[in-house]
């Protein structure tokens, strides 16, 4: 008896925060917009935290928040306490129609902050310990060195009309349709490179079939 297969739900994750690490630093703010992979948001939960006691912000990110004042604003609007946001957004993927992917560029960062927080406010993390991370899919997919594979060199049919704000739903809405974009161009790399397999082995079965056609059958080497 078949059973259908349980399809991916792509989480697209952005985070703001004040410093490089959790912990000494705080995650001021955090998103998620949830696609299929044909590119539909099903879903998105965002919410901005409370500071945690006794972190502080790091001088080099302090720095920077000073030059988005509408971001920052709007990260401090409507404040949570960290572990009723992080409870409720644990909740959130878990109810999703599918086996949640955490999605981000970069990967290390954000994920970085959301499982430090699921596990220390949540207790648990719905994805388990993986992350996608888009920078390194477009490293496989563009064949570009690592370091260069960048925003500015994906290509351009890749990238839909979404704001990057630095407001974390706003970014993980663009992020997340970037990402649908290059899978469909995974799907159809894939799909070209299993049809090219497949000609060549019925062309490699055509030439054994040929070849044994040709042998003498008396012949131990045929055997």
């Amino acid at each position: 008896m078949s059973q259908t297969a349980i399809p991916e739900i792509y989480v697209s994750t952005d985070v703001e925060a004040d410093g490089p690490i959790p912990g000494p630093h705080s995650m001021l703010s955090f998103a998620s917009a949830a696609y299929t992979e044909d590119k539909q948001l099903i879903a998105t939960f965002s919410a901005n935290l409370e500071t945690l006691p006794g972190a502080a912000p790091h001088p080099v990110q302090d720095a920077w928040w000073k030059t988005q004042p509408e971001a920052w604003a709007a990260c401090r609007l409507d404040l949570q306490a960290p572990e009723a946001a992080l409870v409720a957004y644990v909740g959130w993927v878990e109810a999703l129609p599918g086996k949640p992917v955490f999605v981000a560029m970069p990967a290390g960062f954000d994920f970085t902050f959301m499982f430090w927080y699921m596990m220390r406010f949540a207790g648990r993390c719905p994805f388990s310990w993986s992350a996608l991370d888009i920078k390194t899919l477009a490293f496989a997919m563009t064949g570009l060195p690592y370091r260069k594979a960048i925003k500015p060199r994906f290509p351009k049919h890749w990238f839909d009309d979404h704001p990057h704000t630095h407001v974390a739903l706003d970014d993980a809405i663009e992020q997340g349709a970037l990402f649908c974009n290059m899978l469909a161009d995974l799907r159809v790399q894939q799909a070209a490179l299993a049809a090219r397999t497949a000609s060549a082995s019925t062309a490699a079965d055509n030439g054994a079939d040929n070849g044994a056609a040709g042998q003498n059958p008396t012949d131990p080497r045929a055997n």
